[in-house]
């Protein structure tokens, strides 16, 4: 079985990260070519076809989280984001959690919510009739996928709520949709708008909105992990930690920012692998808010031995089928690294990688503090920016952080004697 705790890749060259890779992911020379391309792995035409009004393509760093083990199965893990020390903070999480055996995770099946909004209606009446009428309004709407239901996929529950608006009371007709291995947008969409028309005639009413809900609480992924007293850095650093957690769960200003941490991890992966991470960011924040005050998403606590414990919860919509996933060749290509073969798989991976980011950001908050590791690699930015050459950059980062002056004008000054 392949390793994912790789000493020193930070170290390496990028053909020797890229030999890693291929070797752990048996990427063919296709797809090494892929990653290795200038414009991203997409050219205009493909962009152009994607989204309107495309002028060209805007390329984000893809980097490569090491170390984890999630369920038993080693995995490196591809992550697209511009934010310094995300990566190495998610690849160093993953060390520590390895040494009580990585993290545990499962993810619910493919859910997916889908909402009609009826109105002009004897609301009991019509919640009735539409009981009565659940298997004919399922049926239609499993006509609309021959593959799911192939699949004994498809639509599964119909469920009816009323919520009191400032206009009219309204009936909210859902259907519960098991999507497989897609996100399952565009099915539930047109499943919606497939049983609009009899649920009009059926009630009587006038439908408005069909269209699925983001907020997917019936994908839920759950992650736990152990992080060993001595390795966190002691009992002292494990009971900062609790008390950084409790600061953050009970104040609201810290919890969206400690949220946004736990999002760094995970967005990261989804961008690499095609998700929409809007909907994901969405579903996350008003799930930590389902009590009705936002909460933080982790919770982390000690057991009998003094050991530091991370858990997560995270409504997760993903897939591996479908959109941008099957049609971004970066996206595939990053899928075939992580080797999942489940959208619960990729859910499963995804919030252990929120979590193994969750631990060291609060870790280096409850101990040296965040800008220590962050400073220098944003000093590297700084020093690129300038206009330093490859060469040039790890002098110039070494004065500015012996400096504690970092900052583009200092980088330019060093240059500039640099160079005279």
């Amino acid at each position: 079985m392949p390793d994912s705790s790789i000493s020193k890749f930070f170290e390496k060259s990028r053909k020797e990260r890229l030999d890693i890779i291929t070797n752990f992911s048996n990427l063919s020379d296709e797809e090494l070519d892929i990653l290795q391309s200038n414009d991203g792995g997409i050219s205009y035409d493909k962009a152009d076809k994607m989204v309107e009004n495309v002028i060209g393509t805007f390329s984000l760093p893809l980097g490569i989280a090491t170390n984890f083990k999630i369920n038993g199965k080693d995995y490196i893990i591809p992550m697209v984001i511009e934010e310094p020390s995300v990566i190495a903070a998610a690849s160093k999480g993953a060390k520590i959690a390895r040494i009580k055996g990585g993290f545990e995770v499962t993810a619910d099946e493919s859910y997916s919510i889908g909402q009609i909004q009826v109105l002009d209606v004897d609301i009991p009446s019509a919640i009735q009739q539409i009981t009565n009428s659940s298997n004919e309004i399922l049926q239609l709407a499993n006509s609309k996928s021959n593959t799911l239901s192939k699949m004994n996929k498809g639509a599964k529950e119909i469920s009816c709520k009323e919520i009191d608006t400032p206009s009219c009371k309204m009936l909210i007709v859902e259907l519960l949709i098991d999507v497989g291995d897609a996100m399952g947008a565009n099915i539930t969409n047109t499943m919606c708008e497939a049983v609009s028309p009899l649920i009009q005639k059926i009630t009587g009413g006038r439908t408005l909105l069909r269209i699925l809900s983001n907020y997917s609480t019936r994908r839920i992924a759950k992650a736990k992990a152990v992080f060993e007293k001595e390795a966190v850095g002691g009992e002292t650093v494990v009971d900062n930690i609790i008390l950084a957690f409790e600061f953050a769960d009970n104040d609201v200003y810290r919890a969206v920012t400690h949220n946004k941490g736990i999002m760094n991890g995970t967005i990261s992966v989804a961008n690499a692998t095609g998700q929409d991470s809007r909907a994901i960011e969405a579903a996350a924040n008003a799930y930590a808010a389902k009590s009705g005050r936002y909460h933080s998403l982790s919770k982390w606590s000690k057991d009998s031995d003094g050991n530091l414990v991370g858990t997560l919860e995270i409504p997760l919509s993903v897939g591996i089928v479908g959109g941008i996933a099957n049609v971004h060749p970066v996206a595939k290509v990053c899928t075939k690294i992580l080797g999942v073969l489940s959208a619960q798989e990729l859910a499963c991976v995804m919030t252990a990688t929120g979590l193994a980011q969750n631990y060291s950001a609060i870790r280096a908050l409850a101990t040296e503090g965040i800008q220590k590791g962050h400073m220098r690699l944003h000093a590297r930015n700084l020093a690129a920016a300038a206009g330093a050459t490859s060469e040039q950059i790890d002098e110039i980062v070494q004065k500015m952080v012996e400096e504690k002056k970092i900052s583009l004008d200092r980088a330019k000054e060093l240059l500039s004697k640099m160079n005279n």
